[in-house]
């Protein structure tokens, strides 16, 4: 399934990468990028599988509808999910704190 605007707009923000950058990364220009994310014009589906890849090689993975639509999320390997657990399980039990 073909990603859409948004995603790749949503996708963009996640992994930190402008317009440019994208569009030099898969030999598209910025205005085309920026068409499909404002939803001003929809390239053809090469054009869009294109600009997935480049994406998902930069560290995002689309999410197909599953009942609670479409999305995107950054992509973690198994060092860095182990990593981030080791992280969330230090300095012991959680408990409130005072912050208003």
């Amino acid at each position: 399934m073909p990603i859409t605007g948004p995603q790749c707009r949503a996708a963009r923000a996640l992994v930190e990468l402008s317009r440019e950058i994208v569009g030099g990364r898969c030999g598209l220009d910025a205005q085309t990028i920026e068409a499909f994310e404002r939803k001003i014009a929809v390239p053809d589906a090469d054009t869009i599988a294109l600009l997935q890849k480049t994406l998902e090689e930069a560290g995002a993975v689309f999410i197909p509808e599953n009942g609670g639509g479409v999305g995107v999320r950054l992509k973690f390997n198994r060092s860095e999910t182990k990593r981030l657990m080791n992280l969330e399980n230090e300095g012991g039990i959680a408990a409130g704190d005072d912050v208003p």
